[in-house]
């Protein structure tokens, strides 16, 4: 494994144990130790307005492990995971090579903890873990092509992330340029918070996360459709996380989990 410190010029999140970060917050809804009090009391306030805000980050978990076995399944070997977060179990590294041991997978978050806790946990062969951030596609691609071959295709991971890009930083231009150096029949997979389904409480929590580095941006169904322009839907399109071919049958707690999900292809509908 390498690891590779490159913000492009940006000042990277510090490592401060009294700044709540998005990361370790989402590591304390997993039940993860790598966190903070300052970033379970967030988490906490962040609860008061969003009493699922635990069970939304589990289901994205689920949903993440699902959709990186759909894709080793069906043969794509190259993961470019954006947003990484914190270890935890099935890590995206972990499920692909289960399935193809010669899997590839480049791991970028713009955490410094997240970098530390990846270089020292997420060991193996081709796996690579990168410091960087979203809005410098330009730098991530220069930095993964040392792993990937983006003549062949690539499933690239925007996972519960896109909602910390604001709109000023036009996170559709940001996708394109990381469609637009890939393989057909690459893939893209999202998860993104939605307002939809309590507008008023997902406004609270909004507020209550822009207190925390980077803050949040809620978007709705149209928006986050708008995330896949130049990817065709595969079934079954873009739905709440749990829906997105779940194991077994989805029951109880859809109305507490705000995130929809989907994965897109860059290639015709009729190959899929």
């Amino acid at each position: 494994m390498r690891s590779v410190v490159d913000t492009g010029g940006m000042e990277p999140l510090g490592f401060d144990v009294t700044v709540a970060t998005t990361a370790r917050i989402y590591d304390y809804w997993l039940g993860g130790q790598d966190n903070f009090a300052v970033d379970r009391t967030a988490a906490m306030q962040i609860e008061e307005a969003a009493p699922g805000a635990p069970l939304m980050a589990i289901e994205n978990r689920r949903f993440l492990g699902r959709t990186v076995r759909y894709l080793a399944e069906s043969g794509i070997t190259q993961f470019l995971d954006i947003g990484t977060g914190l270890p935890t179990r099935g890590n995206v590294h972990e499920v692909a090579q289960g399935i193809t041991p010669q899997a590839r997978v480049v791991y970028v978050d713009n955490d410094p903890m997240v970098l530390a806790q990846s270089v020292a946990l997420k060991t193996g062969n081709n796996v690579t873990v990168l410091q960087a951030d979203l809005r410098r596609p330009d730098l991530i691609l220069d930095q993964a092509r040392e792993t990937l071959d983006f003549t062949q295709p690539v499933a690239i991971l925007l996972v519960a992330v896109l909602h910390f890009i604001g709109d000023g930083d036009n996170p559709v231009a940001l996708i394109a340029a990381l469609r637009d150096a890939t393989a057909e029949g690459s893939y893209l997979v999202v998860s993104h918070v939605t307002g939809e389904f309590s507008k008023e409480a997902a406004a609270q929590s909004e507020a209550r996360y822009k207190k925390v580095t980077p803050g949040a941006t809620v978007r709705g169904r149209k928006q986050i459709l708008g995330l896949f322009d130049g990817y065709a839907l595969v079934e079954p399109g873009l739905v709440q996380v749990p829906q997105w071919r779940p194991a077994g049958p989805v029951t109880a707690g859809l109305e507490n989990v705000w995130f929809l999900g989907g994965v897109g292809c860059k290639a015709p509908a009729g190959r899929m």
